[in-house]
């Protein structure tokens, strides 16, 4: 199949066809040496299959392929949303600041992000000064994303010189009110008072250009209660130090869960002489501590903990945090907790690439699998460096 004759509606349909279950299965690879031959040089090929290609180069790691590719179809159909968010996540995970928050503001655009998005009848922020006037600043997505980005509602409020109002979900309510910066705060779902402008907490990177030089700010900018600080000290007091936190799987529902959650089983290389290990898991797999893999003693305290104040109590008291890529690591970052976390080959976008540190929390070390799928190689560097760490803690 090659030239602009070739590109018929029967053929391009066995094409994808044919391509589809490749990129299902993760045969990445057969899917771009099935491809790439086809559309090099045309300039008539469906856009259907840049897609299609692109989506077989980015679990790769060829990112700048994928850039390129997917720049061209936003050029070409500006009002497909998706392709534009597609691109936006490209950028940010390239460190393309300036380029990504633009299009990621294409994220209310999807199948299944539209029924997210606030219809609010008040223009959104640009990053202006706005003093005399009221801004509300409203978290939108998941914890972890309200957790890294709260730390830009104090810089919001000394950029606009307004009367900030954060509205959060009542699960990070409580947090929240220890946060700087804002005036009035409400929960998700309130009736908010009267506003002016208002921006979602993941519209300030846009609304306010930010840079990677910009990061991390002043950090810790969450701090733990110190009612539930005490409780855990004293609940975790018998344990020999240090005392080492684990969370292994994501929340289920998440669209890319299955690219970062593991099983307990797959951390048995973690538990090492000398290191007291506790288990934060929450949902459905938090039974797995109840039959933890041989020779690798944990204490489970799921069951114990009752919301985020708990959680950030916690990673308060004990000595590090490794995770999987969850809300937990985000809360241990804004706290100023140490953290590693265990990184698909391809992350998720705020991670950047090919780095071992992230400029949001200075205090967090990533562990990336060397190529796709290896999370025995990750837990194997992780050993080697927890053993090394622990040995210092003495």
């Amino acid at each position: 199949m090659s030239g602009p004759k070739a590109w018929t509606e029967a053929a391009v349909s066995a094409l994808i066809g044919e391509i589809r279950p490749l990129l299902a299965a993760q045969r990445y690879e057969d899917a771009e040496a099935r491809l790439a031959p086809l559309l090099a040089g045309s300039t008539s090929a469906p856009l259907a299959l840049w897609q299609l290609l692109t989506a077989a180069l980015r679990p790769q790691g060829k990112l700048e392929a994928a850039r390129a590719i997917q720049q061209m179809i936003a050029t070409q159909l500006p009002g497909d949303y998706a392709a534009r968010y597609d691109l936006a996540e490209t950028l940010l995970l390239l460190g393309d600041f300036e380029r990504g928050w633009r299009e990621y503001r294409y994220r209310y655009s999807l199948a299944h992000t539209v029924s997210l998005e606030r219809k609010i009848q008040r223009p959104r922020w640009n990053g202006q000064p706005i003093p005399g006037q009221t801004l509300l600043i409203h978290d939108e997505q998941g914890y972890g994303d309200t957790f890294q980005f709260m730390r830009m509602v104090p810089w919001a409020k000394r950029r606009s010189g307004a009367r900030v109002v954060l509205e959060v979900h009542p699960d990070a309510l409580s947090l929240a009110r220890r946060l700087d910066g804002w005036d009035q705060i409400v929960t998700r779902g309130e009736l908010p008072p009267r506003f002016d402008r208002h921006c979602e907490m993941m519209s300030l990177p846009m609304a306010m250009q930010l840079k990677l030089a910009d990061l991390p700010g002043p950090v810790p900018y969450l701090r733990a209660d110190p009612e539930r600080l005490a409780h855990w000290r004293q609940r975790l007091a018998a344990l020999p130090r240090p005392i080492v936190a684990l969370v292994w799987a994501g929340r289920p529902s998440h669209l890319n869960d299955a690219n970062r959650s593991l099983a307990l089983s797959q951390l048995a290389a973690l538990a090492v002489p000398g290191v007291s290990l506790v288990a934060l898991q929450k949902g459905p797999a938090a039974a797995q501590a109840a039959q933890p893999p041989a020779g690798m003693p944990i204490v489970s305290l799921s069951n114990e903990i009752r919301d985020f104040e708990d959680t950030a109590a916690i990673l308060s008291v004990v000595d590090l945090l490794i995770s999987v890529d969850s809300s937990p690591v985000h809360l241990a970052g804004a706290l100023g907790r140490p953290c590693w976390v265990m990184l698909p080959f391809v992350p998720d976008w705020r991670w950047l690439m090919d780095r071992p540190d992230t400029p949001w929390y200075p205090h967090t070390r990533l562990f990336r699998q060397s190529r796709r799928g290896d999370w025995d190689g990750v837990l194997a560097t992780m050993r080697e460096s927890l053993l090394q760490w622990s040995a210092g803690q003495s």
